[in-house]
């Protein structure tokens, strides 16, 4: 196993401590999350990629999960699940939120096995270069995009994507403690009406431009 740090353009002392961790750090001049996610993938050795944001923390058994799931021969990937690293009502209202949301777009699909999801995200390196990895088009939403398009290959093959694993990652609150912990009920469609305009400023600042 190998831990890759993808270096975003990180100004602190991110890529000093990851090496001085053993770990393989990859400068990312292009200021993209999928881009980053890319650039990763393309140095990783093994037969198996798995995806996290660096906030989060992962669980001690995530590995051993992985590879559970992936022995089903029916599974193509998926990803581990999150709980948030502390609880509110509006970060259980914003789970609720999330939760809903995945079910429309399963009934605007029309896709019974819709299991989109989000925390450590996991296939095999043939299935992600089949799909051609993670947009780079996309200033937010790649991992979402991506696992739709892994569920596409998946269904022409007779696989399928799957989610929550029994070793959730725990999901950074970083962003609610700067915004609120009820900012997603006004953020979202703020970011996709200004992307939707040609107006990607606020999305850059929101993900981009923070700590």
């Amino acid at each position: 196993m190998e831990v890759i740090v993808a270096d975003n353009g990180s100004t602190d002392a991110t890529a000093r401590i990851a090496l001085a961790r053993g770990c393989r750090v990859v400068a990312v001049a292009k200021r993209v999350i999928g881009a980053a996610r890319n650039a990763g993938a393309a140095v990783a050795r093994g037969d198996i990629l798995a995806f996290v944001d660096a906030d989060a923390q992962i669980h001690a058994d995530t590995f051993n999960e992985i590879d559970r799931v992936l022995a089903d021969a029916t599974v193509i990937g998926g990803a581990t699940s999150i709980r948030f690293e502390r609880q509110s009502a509006g970060l259980k209202c914003t789970y609720i939120l999330l939760v809903v949301a995945g079910v429309l777009l399963r009934g605007a699909r029309g896709v019974r096995d819709l299991n989109v999801d989000t925390g450590v995200v996991f296939c095999g390196r043939g299935d992600f270069k089949a799909v051609g990895g993670y947009r780079e088009d996309r200033l937010f939403a790649e991992d979402v995009q991506f696992l739709l398009d892994l569920q596409r290959l998946g269904r022409r093959r007779g696989r399928r994507i799957t989610r929550g694993t029994n070793a959730k990652t725990i999901f950074s609150t970083r962003k609610f403690d700067r915004y609120g912990d009820w900012h997603y009920f006004t953020m979202p469609p703020r970011l996709i009406w200004g992307m939707l305009r040609g107006r990607p400023e606020l999305a850059r600042g929101y993900w981009y431009e923070g700590r």
